[in-house]
């Protein structure tokens, strides 16, 4: 019988359990994939309890990222079949052996990933694609500074700021976290918590601006940071996980910059040929060895809870992965 973790009531990952599973049977348009390795975010432990901006059904089975093998396909699936190594994502259902899924939210696994990348590869990596692309306008040669550069966004936004010929500052808020971002290809590397910050960040861009800014932290690095933006910079408003911050309206007009909301659901649902555009373009980078997701630690699947939690803390520089 097929396990995975299940949740009567939302709360903190101990309140859940491993329990029996029986997953749907394939429909038209969807998969059944044997997972074998996910990706654990703290917005997975957010929705667990019930506390991230979207409230799923109960009984809820976690996770929204992981990689498998294809066990089954429904009626009017093409672009996979059984056998094949696959990546994607789903809201909920992922912490399991094995489960149904939308077979439009998963593609072949890149050849060059390993299946504990892809399992941590396509929400933060097609982020930051789609952001720094169709949103940021990144340009070569342009500087990007990234909030919160340790975690699972700031990873990805880092490479995908290198392939894009940018230079890359990164700030992070401990030593291990710095040099991981260092590792992933940053320029630069500055610590969230100095007193002198803006200084820090001053230096490491020669005194000049920057010109797109990536944030998926909020709180009390909104401000300083949208002070530091040049002329027509663009600060990207992926998350808040600091907080929501209050930002005076005059500061897009003295700094002549925009401040732009990065929504991927929203983006597939309104632009979807862009959004498939966006999918081609991080898998040819993929496959050219310039995205590639950095595994801070891993557990097993019964450890379930332990992986929860060190996804929350945020203290591991690098991804949390389950092996199944």
């Amino acid at each position: 019988m097929t396990r995975a973790v299940i949740g009567r009531e939302f709360g903190p990952p101990e309140s859940y359990r491993l329990e029996d599973f029986a997953p749907a049977p394939v429909g038209p348009g969807q998969i059944r994939v044997a997972v074998k390795a996910i990706g654990v975010s703290y917005v997975d432990v957010l929705t667990a309890m019930g506390k991230y901006q979207v409230t799923p059904p109960l009984p809820f089975i976690p996770g929204s990222e992981c990689a498998g093998m294809v066990e089954d396909v429904g009626e009017g699936v093409s672009h996979v079949a059984v056998g094949d190594r696959v990546m994607g994502s789903s809201f909920g259902g992922v912490f399991a052996e094995a489960n149904t899924f939308r077979a439009a939210s998963f593609n072949r696994l890149p050849a060059a990933l390993t299946l504990e990348q892809g399992a941590v590869f396509p929400p933060s990596y097609l982020t930051a694609v789609h952001a720094l692309t169709d949103r940021g306008r990144l340009q070569a040669g342009e500087t990007l500074l990234i909030l919160g550069a340790g975690g699972a966004t700031g990873i990805a936004a880092i490479q995908v700021g290198k392939a894009l010929g940018a230079r890359v500052i990164a700030s992070a808020s401990s030593e291990d976290k710095r040099a991981s971002c260092l590792a992933a290809g940053a320029d630069a590397a500055i610590d969230t918590r100095s007193p002198a910050w803006r200084d820090d960040l001053k230096a490491a861009n020669g005194g000049k601006g920057i010109d797109v800014v990536f944030d998926p932290v909020g709180g009390d690095m909104t401000d300083p940071a949208f002070r530091s933006l040049g002329y027509d910079g663009r600060y990207l408003v992926i998350g808040f996980t600091g907080g929501i911050s209050a930002l005076k309206t005059n500061l897009p007009l003295v700094k002549t910059a925009s401040m732009i909301g990065v929504q991927l659901r929203v983006f597939g649902e309104k632009e979807p040929e862009k959004m498939a555009e966006t999918q081609a373009r991080m898998r040819a980078w993929a496959e050219q060895g310039l995205l590639r997701p950095v595994i801070g630690k891993t557990y097993a699947l019964e450890d379930y809870a332990a992986a929860m939690q060190d996804a929350f803390d945020g203290k591991t520089a690098g991804r949390i992965v389950m092996k199944v």
